[in-house]
């Protein structure tokens, strides 16, 4: 059946978190050995594939939105959505969507054999393939052989949360928490390294969880990560601050690969805010990790975070309590959303919505303090020289990250892939500037 896919084109969008990427990077293998042809845009394309994220209602819309103009450029495309939204979303409104192929979490292993099977004929118009996913300790059967997408590469690891924050629709969605199997992590990064590609990025769902629904803990995972040969970067994707016990921090900071970068959600500064979210620990416990994790990984690591705004209840004090942590917590990178009400989840029905115009302004602000705060941290850089690993290469100019996860666009010729010493002469914006050394 997997013949119907060759020569087939294959436009695949992934939306979302980074376990999205790396299920997007899996699929477009899958596809590739298929003998499929992966392209950059769905106009004339056979097949069109949507990785999909709920966390808002945005993403909801972005979901939306990469359909209908898959449908606008590819009238004939067979068109598949898996993932969050897709878990979630009616039968009826796959169908008013042109949606031939639906496909939920823990199933997308099965995506390309079902759409394999819709681009020859042998499939009903529409197919489907979700189960209980909160019942589910199942993993998904994908898989990477390499870095088709990214420069990086995204290794996933863990699956499912069952925190259930307040306001979050993840848990509903993702469902009960799974650690794959650590010989089919190594074997996978093995692969990924021998391939040429030197960073790996291990990401979940919730990631502090690996482990404690598995067989090894995290840190263990790490120190067997790091000795395989060819990988020179390990990073992590998003960590819950639950997640940041001392055994990991002290194999983090004996590491040399790990990038000094760590991206802890907050989502607010006030004990009350964080109380009504559910989320398990307050602003001093929350400062004190940070300070923590910078005694064992050295005062230069970034600390990137997360911060929501307009939660019901939040009051002008509880912002500004939000402010006041952020620059406590010396953020580097802070993203910023406004509250994003999701049916289902215990929020939904809170009181005292937050009015939208107090939330555009909260969003503002916060905004500016964020840009304060990441150019604060970069100037630490400017005049010295950091290791860049190239993503996008233009002539005598290229681009990519350092250790630290700040974006670099310096003069010189670089090869893509290759990690160059960089002297770091200014910021510009939210990046720095700098040329290669020779």
């Amino acid at each position: 059946m997997m013949n119907s896919l060759e020569g087939k084109k294959i436009w695949i969008c992934s939306l979302g978190c980074r376990s999205n990427q790396y299920e997007g990077e899996a699929l477009a293998n899958a596809f590739a050995d298929a003998g499929a042809e992966l392209v950059d845009s769905p106009e004339g394309c056979d097949g069109a594939v949507l990785v999909s994220c709920t966390v808002t209602a945005m993403a909801d819309k972005k979901c939306r939105q990469a359909v209908r103009r898959a449908r606008r450029l590819s009238r004939n495309a067979v068109i598949a959505a898996c993932g969050c939204w897709a878990q979630k979303i009616t039968r009826e409104e796959a169908a008013s969507l042109g949606i031939a192929v639906v496909v939920g979490n823990r199933r997308k292993g099965e995506l390309p054999g079902m759409l394999a099977a819709a681009l020859g004929g042998e499939s009903p118009s529409f197919a489907e393939d979700r189960i209980d996913v909160l019942r589910s300790r199942e993993w998904d059967d994908l898989s990477l052989t390499r870095p088709l997408l990214h420069t990086r590469a995204f290794v996933k690891i863990q699956d499912g949360c069952n925190h259930f924050c307040s306001y979050c629709a993840i848990p509903y969605v993702r469902g009960f928490p799974v650690s794959r199997d650590p010989g089919d992590v190594l074997a996978e990064i093995e692969r990924i390294a021998a391939s040429g590609c030197p960073e790996v990025v291990l990401t979940g769902v919730h990631l502090g969880l690996y482990g404690k629904y598995g067989s090894i803990p995290l840190a263990e995972l790490v120190r067997r990560v790091a000795s395989v040969e060819g990988v020179r970067r390990i990073r992590f994707g998003s960590l819950e601050p639950f997640g940041l016990e001392d055994e990991l921090l002290e194999t983090l900071a004996a590491a040399p690969g790990f990038c000094r970068h760590l991206h802890l959600p907050l989502q607010s500064g006030s004990g009350t805010v964080l109380g009504r979210m559910k989320r398990g620990y307050g602003p001093e416990e929350f400062l004190a990790l940070s300070e923590k994790a910078r005694n064992f990984l050295g005062d230069d690591l970034h600390i990137s975070t997360d911060v929501l705004v307009g939660f019901p209840g939040e009051s002008e004090g509880d912002f500004a309590d939000t402010l006041s942590l952020m620059k406590a917590c010396r953020f580097g990178k802070v993203h910023v959303f406004p509250f994003s009400p999701r049916e289902g989840t215990e929020a939904w029905s809170y009181p005292g919505r937050v009015p939208r115009d107090t939330v555009l302004r909260r969003s503002s602000e916060a905004l500016s303090a964020a840009d304060d705060l990441l150019a604060r941290y970069a100037l630490r850089w400017v005049g010295t020289d950091v290791a860049v690993l190239a993503e996008e290469t233009a002539g005598n100019s290229f681009q990519g990250l350092t250790p630290s996860f700040l974006r670099v666009v310096a003069k010189g010729r670089a090869e893509r892939g290759e990690e160059l010493p960089v002297r770091i002469t200014r910021i510009s914006g939210d990046s720095l500037r700098g040329r290669r050394i020779s």
